[in-house]
């Protein structure tokens, strides 16, 4: 796959290499790093984030720590990849961090995996979760751009991919739906609201209604650096 082939190329990962999957969150980005034959360190604040990666990938070893304090050695990583988290930290402390333990060779990896709202169906799934948008940071604002050029890091250079998702509309538009954390967090009579406005959607949509399997249309944007100037 594009961005697998990205990790091997622009991230210079394979067998004997070191990753770290920084804000792991549930372990989602793993096993696009593991199929890479990378040597993979999770680090994620949340317990209970970490615990579900765990549960999930109990042969990963995941450690407690955050961007700005990462629970590893200087010069003890081949890369740093932040999957669909940076828009978090963009800040001088946490790449002073990331260069910290990355080794002189090192790159840093960004990934975001968007929606790609010019399907007409996504754009109205779009519209259903916005009211419940608390307006925490993202990558749509671009605002963690301002950060680069960064001190000590090469340019960044941005790769977009088709990143479709297929498999049953329950799966591929309702459970991402749900993975949603404002969404997720909603009391339990609204998130079915939601969700019933979705499965109406779902409904009404050709394309999508009565299918065994659809496609999710998703973008990913990959970016990359190396240590140095």
């Amino acid at each position: 796959m594009a961005l697998e082939e990205w990790l091997r190329r622009d991230l210079g990962l394979g067998e004997g290499k070191v990753a770290i999957d920084l804000g792991a969150g549930t372990g989602k980005f793993l096993p696009r790093l593991l199929a890479v034959d990378a040597a993979v360190i999770a680090v994620e604040p949340s317990v209970a984030m970490r615990s579900q990666l765990e549960a999930l990938f109990p042969h990963v070893d995941a450690r407690e720590g955050e961007a700005q304090a990462m629970p590893l050695a200087d010069r003890s990583a081949d890369a740093v990849i932040c999957a669909q988290c940076f828009h978090w930290f963009p800040n001088e402390k946490a790449l002073k961090e990331i260069r910290r333990v990355l080794k002189p060779t090192g790159r840093l990896g960004l990934v975001w995996n968007i929606r790609d709202a010019t399907t007409p169906w996504v754009a109205r799934i779009i519209e259903i979760m916005a009211p419940y948008d608390p307006g925490t940071p993202d990558y749509e604002s671009q605002e963690w751009r301002k950060v680069f050029p960064a001190d000590g890091f090469s340019e960044l250079r941005e790769h977009a991919f088709p990143n479709p998702q297929a498999g049953p509309p329950e799966k591929v538009i309702i459970d991402r739906v749900l993975s949603v954390g404002s969404i997720a967090r909603l009391p339990r009579t609204e998130r079915d609201r939601v969700i019933a406005r979705v499965q109406d959607v779902i409904n009404d949509t050709p394309e999508l209604a009565g299918k065994p399997e659809i496609t999710f249309p998703n973008t990913t944007f990959a970016y990359d650096c190396r240590v140095g100037a």
